[in-house]
């Protein structure tokens, strides 16, 4: 096992436990899972605590304690950590609050926290405005309260800023084996991506499930990421955002920044680590990770003695990144022999109930079922009310699904639609038995499209560093139209022929330099359509002195050459995120940007590979392809001028604020294409 600053606290020998009422939990929880160390009280009143002599100070104990509870006031805390850091103590959990959390009630909070970061140096600390952790592997708890997690030998592992979610997801009764639960709170010290580092040193913690309100360190994101790929330890994140309230909640509640949650989507695909929506998502993914790891494909069987649940597995793969396959021929005989000549062969299958209560023929069929190579194969399988209801038919199921998955070797999935009706106990056989007890139509859907996708990026080659470039300060300026088309053009994106004027005479005499029909926009304005500062396919230089005449734009004029009648156009932007920093946005431009809502993110740097398949994910890449007979466009150009704009944009990060080209025209095959607006914000 490789070691790590946090090794002592995650798994300590030796515990101390500092503070009244919240300390004799922690000892109580410990002595409740059976933690076979030593646990050292200290109060300064106090003479025992559950039958252990009390100690009256830090300098009192016998050792440097492995890991320590404080459970004292905040100020306290400070004074507390910063003896054990002196001491040599492995880690410290900080249980107060009142830090950077709170720095809208309480104006001290953040210098509280810097000074308790401080004080911590280079001894490790969780929190503070944190419960702590539970080594479920060891018996070893920091941890002030109930909890419903039991003694394991190997398991996942759970990480979150919440202490409350992290409560709530040990009472969980789905057949989930979870080895540690650890809080972090305001992530003051240690972010939560390196004590998921430090997990993956476990052999026995086979996967990592965070829960994340905000990332604090990508870089460290980062590092678990290239671990969890060495160490073949996939990740799933739960991370909140999606709404306005969720980032001002996330920010209330531990001081961190959600950032954009399209770019964290596009950051976590890229770093290969799944992304769940939800609790119950990512308590059903972190099942299959822990029985399968990642998927080799994104394919699906499903078997159901019910029409209805066929229907329900169908829909729930629309839109999502899964399929469910036909049949092989060579599963069709056999399949039609042990169901008859009634059931209709098909994936998802009904196989309805010629097979129900008989083991042998229901082995049979999930075998025949498991042997078409799927990556996920699914039974559908509702249990009865234990109380009311009698379910041996419905556990000679069980063992005809686990008698069907030793036969072939193929990984197969008991489903519950409803997660009650999936008893605790068969969940527990069921993975025990190597089958995933899944609870969740949806649910399971989605953990078998998050395990394909971290397949799929693991099978890629690892990704480039991400772009990390503090940006500069200083003013931010807009440049104008030409002098930003002059900076692109310079690094190799195409542009339309164009010249500079600064009267209406002027403007007509470079028309005619460049030659009819040409484009005259007005310099200095945002918005040109709205504001009537562009004007198309003017065809002399009368027209063209007449339309400079009417716009009368002081800050001058841009005379460009018309372009050819484009296939598609695309909108090409950079932003930069509070949290993620610049990523490009690629997505269909013109009128169709509002209209269809259609754009993918690409962290930088982006490859031609990379940006190739962001183009073709979009819904215009049809137009693109040469949509219905219609003339192809030049994709290549595309994916060469994306290109152009990503390097402008690493090359310039510590100034750019925002790049935004719209549109960017894609001609028709071997023609190119051409930016014909172009938007740059910087820092002087």
């Amino acid at each position: 096992m490789t070691s790590s600053p946090l090794d002592r606290l995650l798994r300590p020998q030796t515990i101390a436990v500092f503070g009244g009422r919240e300390a004799r939990r922690v000892i109580e929880q410990c002595d409740r899972m059976g933690f076979a160390g030593e646990i050292w009280p200290v109060h300064p009143k106090l003479d025992e605590v559950l039958g252990r002599p009390c100690y009256r100070s830090l300098s009192d104990l016998p050792a440097a304690p492995d890991a320590a509870f404080v459970g004292v006031n905040r100020a306290l805390t400070i004074d507390i950590v910063r003896g054990l850091s002196r001491a040599g103590a492995g880690g410290a959990v900080c249980y107060a609050s009142g830090f950077s959390e709170a720095t809208a009630e309480l104006a001290d909070g953040a210098e509280l926290q810097k000074a308790l970061v401080e004080a911590a140096g280079d001894m490790p600390i969780l929190g503070p405005n944190c419960y702590g952790l539970i080594n479920g592997l060891d018996g070893a708890l920091l941890w002030p309260d109930q909890h419903g997690m039991q003694r394991i030998e190997r398991g996942v592992a759970i990480l979150t800023q919440s202490s409350n979610i992290a409560i709530n997801l040990t009472m969980q009764t789905r057949g989930l084996p979870i080895a540690y639960v650890v809080t972090a709170g305001n992530q003051a010290q240690t972010p939560l991506a390196d004590v998921a580092c430090a997990l993956m040193n476990d052999p026995r913690v086979t996967a990592i499930g965070l829960h994340v309100e905000g990332f604090g360190d990508l870089a460290a994101l980062e590092r678990l990421a290239a671990i969890a790929r060495r160490s073949r330890k996939p990740v799933v994140v739960l991370k909140v955002g999606r709404s306005e309230q969720a980032r001002h909640a996330a920010v209330s509640h531990t001081a961190s920044l959600a950032g954009s949650d399209a770019v964290a989507d596009a950051v976590l695909a890229r770093f290969g680590l799944g992304r769940v929506q939800s609790l119950p998502a990512l308590l059903e993914t972190l099942k299959l990770l822990h029985i399968a790891g990642p998927l080799a494909s994104h394919s699906i069987s499903s078997m159901s003695c019910s029409g209805g649940e066929a229907s329900l597995m169908a829909d729930a793969a629309v839109s999502r990144n899964v399929e469910f396959p036909a049949l092989q021929p060579q599963q069709l005989p056999r399949l039609r022999q042990v169901l008859g000549e009634m059931v209709a062969l098909s994936n998802p299958l009904d196989y309805h109930t010629f097979v129900w209560g008989d083991a042998a023929r229901q082995t049979e069929a999930f075998s025949a079922m498991f042997e078409g190579g799927c990556a996920l194969n699914l039974v559908v399988l509702d249990f009865p009310r234990g109380d009311r209801c009698d379910a041996s038919e419905w556990t000679t199921t069980v063992d005809a699904v686990i008698a069907a998955a030793a036969a072939t070797g193929a990984l197969a999935g008991v489903l519950a639609t409803l997660p009650e009706n999936m008893p605790e106990p068969v969940a527990d056989r069921l993975m025990a038995n190597g089958i995933i007890a899944f609870s969740g139509i949806d649910e399971a859907v989605t953990a078998a499209e998050v395990a394909a996708g971290i397949g799929r990026a693991w099978d890629r080659p690892p990704p480039a560093p991400l772009l990390d470039v503090r940006p500069m300060e200083g003013e931010i300026e807009t440049l104008t139209e030409a002098d930003a088309k002059m900076e692109l053009s310079a690094c190799g994106l195409p542009v339309p022929r164009g010249l500079q004027a600064f009267s209406s005479r002027e403007a007509a005499e470079q028309a005619e330099r460049l030659g009819f029909p040409v484009v005259l926009k007005g310099l200095g304005i945002a918005h040109k359509t709205e504001a009537g500062a562009v004007v198309l396919n003017l065809r002399n230089a009368e027209a063209v002195s007449d339309a400079a005449a009417a716009m009368a734009c002081d800050a001058g004029y841009l005379v460009e050459k018309m372009v050819d009648p484009s296939v598609a156009e695309l909108i090409v932007g950079a932003t930069r995120d509070p949290v993620f920093g610049l990523s490009l946005t690629l997505g269909a431009g013109g009128v169709f940007v509002e209209l269809l809502e259609d754009s993918v993110i690409l962290p930088l740097p982006a490859t031609k590979a990379e940006i190739h398949a962001a183009i073709s994910r979009l819904k215009i890449a049809k137009l693109i392809n040469g949509y219905r007979g219609r003339p192809r466009g030049d994709l290549q150009a595309a994916v060469d001028a994306v290109a152009a704009t990503a390097e402008y944009v690493v090359t310039n990060a510590v100034r750019l604020e925002e790049l935004d080209l719209n549109p960017l025209m894609v001609l028709p095959e071997g023609r190119g294409v051409a930016a014909v607006d172009a938007l740059i914000r910087r820092r002087r």
